[in-house]
């Protein structure tokens, strides 16, 4: 999982889970370390005489600038979604070791960093390979594929409330207040994702919740699982290389590669509905969050140039206001964007 910050003791509660479900004996030495880069819950690395695992509360208070709070039930919609990833492509998710529902609390086993690294922390360290992002995108095709039109799981996450909460009135809703112009826009964008009921969306495919395992990508932090329109979580992903790209120009042509790889393997996947249909969708919603991140209530840390903030702006509200018909095109408009001459106004970063 992340590198681990220092050694602390959590309350009682999550010692007595494990306690309560036979992971740990009491009197057993126990080493609870927190895990960092999480604003949603409290994730601890607990280390017990020959063995280590991992333990996940959530928080109802997001830990974030903005006023942001979300049902801490999502804690089970996780669970139960790494319960249906694990039937499907049982290598996708770590294992699952025991769940507490009316507590919020789950552990399951702790991936070493050494075997398993954060994607993220791989990519700002310059390991941009494009067949890593094709995984992703074949991993995650494949299991929308595999939840697509299954009513039994669309009643099992039926967690509109908990979506809103933690997508839809963030990034979409909030980002429309903040654009007054767009406004029209991005409500409408929220009202076609949230009535829109396909397949099985994790909610939150972005590098920091994907580790590089060996067997290929591990998912994690499936707290906004939803049953609604998986184009969300294809625009979700991609939106998180191309920012990237804005930062990162010396690794710019790898990471656009690396959003076009991981769209085409994804695109391959769709047997549910016409790949065209979803590519709209993808594509008119990826202008949306990447505005999101600039100006919703959860803005990317790395996204501190004002520049880089005036380049997203002005590319994101072109698109919106002009949708791509697919991803690949709003991908061309974005490198094209990044290449043009710097003038006044533009917001090209350099």
């Amino acid at each position: 999982m992340n590198q681990p910050s220092a050694p602390m003791s959590p309350h009682t509660e999550p010692a007595d889970f494990l306690f309560a479900q036979r992971l740990a004996e009491p009197g057993e030495p126990a080493r609870w370390t927190p895990l960092a880069g999480g604003v949603s819950s409290d994730l601890w690395r607990v280390d017990l005489p020959g063995r280590s695992l991992c333990v996940k509360r959530a928080l109802a208070r997001l830990r974030v600038a903005a006023d942001w709070e979300a049902p801490v039930s999502r804690n089970a919609y996780e669970w139960a979604w790494m319960r249906f990833a694990s039937r499907h492509r049982p290598d996708s998710v770590p294992e699952l070791l025991a769940h507490d529902v009316e507590a919020g609390l789950f552990a399951m086993a702790f991936l070493p960093p050494e075997q398993y690294p954060v994607w993220k922390a791989r990519l700002f360290g310059g390991r941009v390979e494009v067949a890593t992002a094709a995984a992703v995108g074949e991993l995650l095709g494949t299991l929308h594929a595999a939840s697509a039109g299954d009513p039994t799981l669309a009643a099992e996450f039926a967690t509109d409330d908990n979506f809103h909460a933690l997508r839809i009135e963030p990034y979409l809703l909030a980002t429309a207040a903040a654009h007054p112009d767009l406004s029209d826009v991005l409500q409408g964008l929220a009202h076609r994702t949230v009535t829109t009921r396909l397949a099985l969306v994790h909610g939150d495919v972005s590098p920091k919740n994907i580790l590089v395992g060996p067997a290929g990508p591990v998912l994690l932090d499936a707290e906004c699982a939803w049953y609604g329109d998986p184009a969300f979580d294809l625009a979700f992903c991609v939106n998180h290389l191309l920012l990237k790209s804005l930062v990162m120009p010396g690794h710019r042509a790898g990471l656009l590669d690396s959003a076009r790889a991981l769209t085409e393997q994804y695109v391959r996947c769709v047997d549910w509905e016409p790949r065209q249909a979803l590519e709209a969708r993808a594509a008119a919603l990826l202008p949306a969050l990447l505005l999101a991140r600039v100006d919703g209530k959860s803005p990317a840390e790395y996204l501190t140039d004002d520049r880089h903030r005036l380049f997203v702006r002005t590319v994101a509200s072109a698109l919106l206001r002009a949708p791509a018909p697919t991803v690949a095109e709003a991908l061309d408009a974005w490198a094209t964007a990044l290449d043009a001459p710097a003038g006044p106004g533009s917001g090209r970063p350099h």
